[in-house]
């Protein structure tokens, strides 16, 4: 890690020496795992290694469901029935993909909140958030194409609905949707481009994950306290680290074992839990579902596109200072895509001097709301377009934006922080206690 002293490794047999002058492999896993980490991490910390698990679930099911799947209109409905009845294990295979994704979505929402409750994102580290709002928006395309390979009805009409926004966009939209399409509708066309798609971005998703692991192992890993670790010597940086391995480690381990305890209980027990019905029926372009919803991990974002309609003052300004430019359709677009790009400007939008929520009484209150916010707007998100909804969803969206764009700023002038601890090491022993204080065997 640039800036903290400690050990590196050095190749002791004349194999070692050889390897390690020609491909330094074993030296970079070795700095890898051995890496000085804050010893004061919490359980929210965990999550990074429940991420890497579901990558590497989401890569080896789909590799092997890719094997039996079909991608075209007439057969693709039938190829996923064939690998539920007659592959052998292809049920399991195909609702460990299928809840994998889920889990990946809760995982990642964890993850996200943490970094913002605890400061993350603030500097040295604003790259590393910025790479891992790209992995986010590549998980999205990824997931949201996924979804449509089954080809039921929500498959189809999902499809039909998201790739419909981007007709929405001035000048180009129509160009762009048929881009996307393949032609004038979702047809096999779209299933193709799709299925090649959700096949190659796992593979983009992966070599982001290394520039993020990369990014943070570089400026080192934030803790919750929001201290940087000492760095002017490597006694003073030991007071405040242990090495990943095997202290972080085991704790991770520990973490994703259970995790994946429920995981599989919901697996084993309720696979479709999460789905939806009208998804084991075969599509069909004439029969429209009397109520369209994406996965539950796009909700939120879609209760906020569905927030903005003609009737909200906000919109009716945008299209008359644009002269229509900008209509009811667009504007929810740029609202969607807006709520996402304000979680990625959080490094610039959050002027306080302290990193960690935890000494921000004011910001700790405002940050419990965005959450409550969150989960209310994933539940308008399945609800119809209709009041009162409509209305609660337009104020759960004010929030979301309101949150980011004016509370943020504002708190870091006006609040008043706690005391924080001068060094990790200190934060450490006020929760842990110092070795002398251990009483001694009898």
């Amino acid at each position: 890690m640039a800036g903290i002293p400690h050990d590196h490794y050095e190749p002791k047999t004349g194999a070692e020496k050889w390897l390690n002058s020609r491909l330094p492999i074993v030296g970079l896993i070795y700095d890898t795992i051995m890496i000085p980490t804050p010893k004061n991490l919490n359980w929210w910390w965990i999550w990074g290694i429940v991420l890497a698990f579901c990558l590497a679930l989401q890569i080896v099911t789909g590799i092997v469901l890719v094997m039996h799947y079909t991608p075209h209109v007439d057969m693709a409905f039938a190829s996923v029935e064939h690998i539920m009845r007659n592959v052998n294990g292809g049920y399991m295979l195909r609702y460990l993909h299928a809840n994998g994704a889920s889990l990946f979505f809760v995982a990642v929402y964890i993850h996200i909140f943490r970094g913002l409750f605890y400061g993350s994102y603030k500097a040295p580290r604003e790259i590393t958030w910025i790479v891992g709002m790209l992995i986010y928006l590549c998980m999205m395309g990824t997931a949201f194409m996924g979804y449509v390979l089954p080809w039921g009805q929500m498959s189809f009409w999902g499809a039909t609905v998201i790739t419909g926004l981007f007709g929405a966009i001035p000048f180009v939209g129509e160009a762009i949707q048929t881009w996307l399409l393949g032609g004038p509708a979702v047809d096999n066309a779209t299933l193709n481009r799709f299925f090649s798609l959700h096949y190659l971005l796992p593979f983009v998703i992966a070599a982001l994950v290394i520039v993020h692991i990369w990014a943070f192992h570089t400026t080192g890993n934030n803790n919750p306290t929001g201290v940087e670790v000492r760095r002017g010597s490597k006694a003073e940086a030991e007071k405040d680290t242990l090495p990943f391995w095997p202290y972080f480690v085991i704790k991770d381990l520990v973490g994703l074992a259970i995790v994946l305890v429920i995981f599989w209980a919901i697996v084993g027990f309720m696979p479709n839990y999460l789905g939806h019905p009208d998804n084991y029926i075969e599509a069909n372009a004439l029969v429209t579902p009397a109520h369209i919803v994406p996965e539950w991990y796009f909700l939120p974002f879609y209760a906020i596109l569905r927030a903005f309609t003609s009737e909200v003052w906000v919109v009716q300004i945008a299209s008359f200072v644009t002269g229509g430019i900008i209509d009811a359709k667009f504007f929810g677009v740029l609202a969607m895509f807006g709520a996402i790009l304000a979680m990625a400007l959080a490094p610039w939008l959050d002027t306080s001097s302290v990193r960690s929520g935890k000494y921000r009484p004011m910001f700790k209150w405002w940050f419990y709301l965005l959450i409550i916010d969150f989960f209310a707007l994933m539940w308008l998100g399945a609800m119809p377009a209709e009041e009162p909804y409509a209305s609660f969803s337009l104020i759960a969206s004010a929030y979301w934006f309101g949150y980011f764009f004016v509370i943020l700023p504002i708190l870091g002038v006006i609040e008043k922080p706690l005391p924080q601890p001068a060094t990790i090491e200190e934060d450490f022993n006020a929760h842990y206690g110092t070795a002398s204080d251990a009483t001694p065997a009898e």
